[in-house]
């Protein structure tokens, strides 16, 4: 256990930079576009999330569990996987690609009731090949557990892909912003590759050959994970956004959303540990028992962390907002305590979930993240009529919770 608390360790500091970086940023979205612009650019970012999400679902936890497995026997062993998972990808993208640059004056209309931010989509969609390198390579980094070279090319990316939003959102606002979030992923693809130009498995033969049906078939699997992770989460979370602003108006909505990002960077602590050791190593590992006792193992270890983190952030809300937002948001500070409290289940319900990636459950994976995404959905629905904005945050607790039962309760069954 002394190497995860390490890796904890490492990637906590990398978080810190991310978030100190994810906090300039909010601070200057909030001064520059104020609550309403801080809303819907949560809003783009979520449709980049997916498109994003879909393009590389073959390219992530696949070659991360398939590296990990077999890189022990060289990399010729890992090659079949990798070029699988690059065809993969490369083939979803040509066959999203022109729908999502055909339906982009809709959606645009979808999530913002005007179609004059529909360019924005067009250029997410371009740059999704960068983003495929980035995530592939990443994924080979972190499955061969090169923890170091992983937190380097991850404050190296946080550093460029910040400067460059920074400087957009300060010269041209908020479509500077949303330019900045649409070219964030691929910034980080191209950092990445000009790091690993020289890295011994990066070489066209083991990306670039014929695969077996096997392999294509087992990285489908995680296509399908991915694409369904991709979908349903950023999903909800626009339907989330549209009930509190149909609810309580766009600036309602946008305290809400700064309250969501405050958790969402403080988690990658959490989340980026869990990502860079646990799913590695229960990939490794071969009995429902022996990942029965990993899990226990890891919660001795996160769940401490997760509370004191909460604790903290709750403690220090009113700071945070004084420093990362303006006196609008001064009425966000009475929606932490919910949300906090549905982080630390969140996080302890994923470590009995990561099992399901790790042994590439598909049928449990997808059809529990479309089960939540729609009941954090339908919760807030039921809620936010009654407890305005604070609804949301109740919603999001009572489904963690939910979430949390179900994966203790089947953990065993989908280990196997």
């Amino acid at each position: 256990m002394r190497k995860i608390f390490s890796v904890t360790i490492f990637t906590a500091i990398l978080t810190l930079l991310r978030m100190l970086c994810g906090f300039a940023i909010a601070k200057i979205v909030a001064i520059y576009t104020g609550p309403a612009g801080m809303a819907m650019l949560g809003q783009i970012q979520s449709v980049i999330t997916s498109l994003n999400g879909v393009v590389i679902s073959p390219v992530g936890n696949g070659i991360v569990r398939y590296t990990a497995e077999n890189v022990d026997h060289g990399y010729e062993a890992c090659a079949k996987w990798w070029q699988a998972s690059l065809q993969w990808a490369f083939g979803i993208f040509l066959l999203i690609a022109p729908l999502a640059i055909f339906f982009s004056e809709k959606l645009s209309l979808f999530l913002f009731d005007t179609n004059q931010y529909h360019w924005v989509l067009v250029l997410s969609t371009i740059v999704l090949p960068f983003s495929i390198i980035n995530t592939a390579f990443i994924s080979v980094i972190n499955g061969q557990q090169l923890y170091k070279r992983y937190i380097s090319v991850g404050f190296i990316s946080i550093i460029v892909s910040t400067l460059v939003m920074v400087a957009m959102i300060y010269f041209y606002s908020l479509k500077g912003a949303m330019v900045a979030a649409s070219l964030n992923s691929s910034l980080a693809g191209l950092v990445v590759l000009m790091m690993s130009w020289r890295q011994p498995w990066l070489k066209a033969k083991y990306w670039i050959g014929k695969t077996s049906r096997e392999q294509r078939k087992a990285i489908g699997g995680y296509v399908i994970m991915a694409i369904t992770s991709a979908i349903t989460i950023p999903l909800g979370m626009v339907l989330v956004r549209k009930i509190l602003v149909e609810y309580v108006g766009w600036e309602g909505a946008g305290h809400w959303q700064a309250v969501w990002k405050i958790s969402e960077v403080y988690l990658a602590i959490i989340t980026l540990a869990l990502s860079t050791y646990y799913l590695p190593q229960l990939s490794k590992l071969k009995t429902p028992e022996e990942i029965k006792k990993e899990i226990n193992q890891t919660l001795k270890i996160i769940f401490p962390i997760v509370a004191f983190l909460a604790l903290c952030v709750y403690l220090l809300r009113d700071v945070a907002i004084f420093i990362l937002f303006t006196d609008e948001f001064k009425s966000a500070r009475d929606l932490f305590s919910i949300q906090l409290i549905g982080d630390v289940i969140k996080i302890v319900a994923w470590l009995y979930a990561f099992p399901m990636i790790a042994r590439g459950a598909v049928k449990w994976y997808v059809s529990t993240e479309i089960i939540f995404s729609a009941s954090f959905v339908l919760l807030t629905l039921f809620l936010v009529p009654s407890y305005n904005i604070q609804g949301a945050n109740i919603a999001y607790a009572i489904n963690y919770t939910l979430y949390f039962l179900f994966m203790f309760f089947n953990v065993k069954r989908f280990a196997r």
